[in-house]
């Protein structure tokens, strides 16, 4: 069942059966960043972490009708945002806290507060649930993410460091 997000957006909850659709707006999500990589792989993490221990959530663009005789669109909605959420372990207190795998918005309904309200979103649900802490991994080249994570009151904790191996 959808429920309001923001006026003309609602959200709604996913299930393991949209693993093709989740692979679809993680290989978006990438290849914004990196257009000519390959993400085909990206199929793995899905089947591997989806689970219903993962929630994922689906945003839908459904705008509200000003007018009452104005006609229902014959097209069914489609997804134009995704939040999908994992568990994670702090390993200074060892306490469970969700953790952010993906947060997506279609180019095109971009800086209209869609991603600020996805985040308080998974806030109230990981509230909900008595998790103290939400973690997420964000790439330092990103800067429209770190500026809303920023401002949301996120905070660097650690470093992941990588070295490529020959």
């Amino acid at each position: 069942m959808a429920e309001k997000l923001l006026p003309d957006y609602t959200i709604r909850s996913g299930s393991t059966l949209d693993r093709a659709l989740l692979v679809k707006f993680m290989q978006r999500t990438y290849q914004d960043m990196f257009p000519k990589q390959d993400f085909s792989h990206l199929s793995q993490t899905v089947e591997q972490y989806l689970s219903p221990d993962t929630p994922v959530w689906w945003v839908e663009y459904s705008p509200e009708k000003k007018e009452k005789k104005q006609q229902v669109d014959v097209f069914p909605t489609r997804p134009i945002g995704c939040l999908w959420v994992g568990n994670a372990i702090d390993q200074i207190s060892g306490l469970r806290h969700a953790h952010i795998f993906l947060l997506y918005v279609s180019p095109e309904h971009r800086r209209k507060g869609i991603g600020t309200a996805l985040m308080q979103y998974v806030e109230n649900w990981a509230k909900q649930r008595g998790d103290n802490q939400i973690a997420l991994q964000v790439f330092q080249t990103n800067t429209p993410a770190l500026n809303l994570y920023n401002q949301l009151g996120y905070q660097n904790q650690s470093i992941w460091m990588i070295k490529p191996l020959q």
